[in-house]
C-alpha cells in the first residue's frame, strides 16, 4: 500500500516522491519493538489503575501521583504507542495532517504530564522527610493540587502549537508526530527553546534538588541515630538505590530526545538520519512499560 499525498511540508523526513527511509523489514521490526513496550505499558499501567481503586489503603495523598503517572503513561501508551505500531506495520503516518497533529499534541501533552509527575513525587518526598515548612503534614488537597499542576503545565506549553507557536510534525521515520524541532523559523525556534527548558530543564532540576535534600537529610539522621544507626543505614541504602534508579531512568528515557532536539535546534544544517531521530523517541515512549515498574511495583506498600 502506497502512502496518501502529502503536502510538501508534511514530513521532515519522507514525502511522497521519495524514498521511504527505512526497507519494509526495517518497518516491521520497529513496528515489532514498539509492540515489546507498548503491550506491557498497557498492561502495567491498567493494572495499577484497577488495583489503587479497588484497595481503599492504597488511595492515601502519597499515591496519588503515582496513580496520575500511570494515568499519563497509559494515555502515552494508547495514543503514541499503538499508533506508532500500526503506522510503522504500514510503512508510513496513516492518519493524514489532521491526524498527526492531534497524535502530537496527546502524545506530547501525556507525556509531559508523567515526565512532571516524576518531578511531583520528587518534590512530595523531600517535603514529607525534609519537612522544609515545619510540621505541615501532607494532605490530600496538597497531592490533588500537586497533580492539577502537572496537568496544566503540561497543557500550558502542549496548546500553543495548536495557535501558531510551534507546530506539531512527523519525527524519525515519519511514523509518528511530536513538536517540530527541525523548523528553522524563528517562531518555532523559540517556542522549542522555551518548551526545552520548562518541559525538560525545570523539572529535572527539581528532581535533581529534592533527591539530593533528601539524600543529605537521610544521611543526617543516620548520624544523629547511635543506636539504630545500622538500621537507618540499612534504610539510607535502599532510598539512594530507588534515588539513583529514578534519576537513571528519567535521564534515559528523556536526556536523548531533548539532547537530539536542541541539537538540531542549535545545528539545522546537520544531516540526521531518521533511524538515528527515531531511536530517542521510542526510548522516551518506552519509559511507560518501566515507570510502573520502578515507581510502584518496588514499593511494598
Amino acid at each position: 500500500m502506497q502512502p496518501p499525498e502529502l503536502s510538501k511540508n508534511a514530513s521532515f523526513y519522507m514525502r511522497p516522491q521519495e524514498e521511504p527511509p527505512l526497507s519494509r523489514a526495517g518497518f516491521i521490526t520497529l513496528s515489532i519493538i514498539m509492540a515489546f513496550f507498548t503491550i506491557p505499558a498497557i498492561v502495567l499501567n491498567a493494572t495499577v489503575i484497577i488495583v489503587s481503586l479497588m484497595h481503599k489503603q492504597l488511595r492515601q495523598p502519597l499515591n496519588y501521583a503515582l496513580m496520575n503517572m500511570a494515568v499519563a503513561d497509559l494515555g502515552t501508551a494508547m495514543t503514541g504507542g499503538v499508533l506508532s505500531v500500526v503506522n510503522n506495520a504500514h510503512g508510513y503516518f496513516s492518519l493524514g495532517r489532521t491526524g498527526c497533529v492531534m497524535e502530537g499534541f496527546a502524545v506530547s501533552l501525556c507525556g509531559i504530564t508523567s515526565l512532571c509527575t516524576v518531578a511531583l513525587i520528587a518534590v512530595e518526598r523531600m517535603f514529607v522527610v525534609c519537612k522544609p515548612l515545619g510540621q505541615i503534614t501532607f494532605q490530600k488537597k496538597h497531592a490533588i493540587g500537586g497533580i492539577a499542576l502537572t496537568w496544566l503545565w503540561s497543557l500550558a506549553w502542549n496548546m500553543p502549537p495548536l495557535f501558531g507557536w510551534g507546530r506539531y510534525e512527523m519525527e524519525g521515520v515519519g511514523t509518528s508526530c511530536a513538536p517540530d524541532w527541525h523548523n528553522t523559523d524563528p517562531n518555532n525556534v523559540s517556542y522549542i527553546i522555551a518548551y526545552f527548558a520548562v518541559c525538560f530543564a525545570f523539572p529535572f532540576t527539581l528532581i535533581l534538588i529534592s533527591y539530593g535534600n533528601l539524600l543529605r537529610t537521610l544521611r543526617q539522621v543516620s548520624k544523629m541515630a547511635c543506636v539504630e544507626g545500622g538500621a537507618v543505614a540499612k534504610g539510607e541504602m535502599k532510598v539512594a538505590f530507588m534515588v539513583i534508579l529514578m534519576v537513571l531512568s528519567f535521564l534515559v528515557s528523556w536526556l536523548p530526545y531533548a539532547g537530539l532536539a536542541m541539537f538540531v535546534v542549535c545545528r539545522p544544517d546537520a544531516k540526521i538520519h531518521p533511524l538515528v531521530g527515531t531511536v530517542p523517541v521510542y526510548l522516551a515512549k518506552s519509559s511507560t512499560a518501566y515507570n510502573p515498574i520502578i515507581y510502584i511495583f518496588l514499593n511494598k506498600q
